[in-house]
């Protein structure tokens, strides 16, 4: 039986796209050939880039508008790097609500001075914090939208003059938002998007070969560009399995259908958590994350009872991290409300046995 997967990455992707992208391994659309022994440079595999990063400009509305999708590897953790490389001349702003947000500062600091304009550290990351003053003379502001271990997330985004940069890893394609607000986003697959093993990187090319530094071919984001995401050989599993996944995010109705449908099983759960006394939420409420619902006991001594509850309910990944503990409900794109429903019976049924 297939468990209710709350994972927050490698996480859950769509049963048709996980059957499909199963089947290629086998034989990719009749060739008689497996995608994973295809050459990279064959035509089935450049039809499968191709459509994957013209999909991104759709559903992002950024189509004729100056803007690139490449797909490269190194996770998001590799972007923290080569964001800085590419763009950090002087200095640059950051805004910090979480680990993944620190680590982006101390990568960003190898290349330049970097400016820590706000921060929700006094109280943990668990809101996010006011984004005043932005200097206009820094190179680029870079902010995380969805903060997958504390479970905060950006509901609007700042009007600045510098560019904007974003790590969108963990809420892309969840949302109908003006992707045009930024300069660079980007993210890596496994949260929301795809399987491990790639990064999607959507950039104005207005933005390139503007620092004095020489860039290693690796770290530089115009030869991705020429090279069509191929400057070495691609994850190609990984990228078609996203492309699958674009697929499905259209076939659902678009972002627009989607928001909705993760609005309805993030007020559902939320609302659980703040009626069930047993339960407290980790976040500011003004600043809930819609993608990863973080919660503790009241009691920490009862754990134990109600773990036993969800693991015999099939449910997996719910297990908070350590640096905020308790549990964390990832509710991506391809969790059914179903699985919120059991999720919420789970913590009736604890109400219930402690009472």
């Amino acid at each position: 039986m297939k468990k209710h997967n709350f994972s927050a990455g490698p996480s859950i992707l769509p049963k048709e796209v996980l059957e499909d992208a199963s089947k290629s391994v086998l034989e990719l659309d009749n060739i008689g050939l497996s995608l994973i022994e295809i050459s990279h440079r064959s035509k089935e595999f450049i039809s499968i880039m191709e459509e994957a990063t013209a999909r991104v400009l759709k559903i992002t509305e950024l189509q004729n508008k100056g803007y690139k999708a490449i797909f490269v590897q190194g996770g998001a953790s590799l972007q923290f790097l080569m964001t800085a490389y590419n763009l950090l001349e002087t200095k640059a702003a950051y805004i910090n609500t979480g680990t993944w947000s620190v680590k982006a500062i101390k990568e960003a600091k190898l290349l330049g001075s970097v400016l820590e304009i706000s921060s929700s550290q006094d109280k943990n990351y668990n809101y996010i914090p006011e984004m005043n003053n932005i200097p206009n003379d820094i190179d680029y502001l870079h902010i995380t939208t969805n903060n997958t271990i504390f479970g905060t997330q950006y509901k609007s985004f700042p009007d600045c003059s510098p560019p904007l940069i974003a790590d969108m890893s963990s809420d892309i394609f969840s949302r109908k938002i003006d992707f045009s607000k930024f300069d660079l986003f980007y993210a890596g697959a496994q949260k929301n998007m795809g399987p491990a093993g790639v990064t999607l990187v959507v950039i104005k090319e207005s933005l390139l070969n503007k620092v004095s530094r020489k860039i290693p071919t690796m770290l530089n984001y115009s030869s991705y560009i020429k090279a069509d995401s191929m400057l070495n050989t691609p994850p190609v599993f990984a990228v078609y399995t996203t492309l699958l996944n674009l697929r499905w995010i259209e076939s659902q109705g678009g972002i627009n259908k989607l928001e909705k449908r993760n609005l309805k099983k993030a007020e559902l759960l939320y609302a659980e958590i703040d009626r069930n006394s047993f339960f407290n939420g980790f976040a500011e409420v003004k600043d809930r994350s819609h993608m990863n619902v973080t919660f503790t006991l009241n009691n920490e001594n009862l754990s134990d009872d109600f773990n036993k509850i969800w693991e015999n309910n099939n449910i997996s990944g719910i297990k908070g991290h350590r640096s905020v503990g308790g549990y964390r409900a990832s509710i991506y794109n391809a969790l059914p409300i179903e699985s919120i429903n059991v999720l919420i019976n789970c913590m009736q049924q604890f109400e219930k046995l402690n009472k």
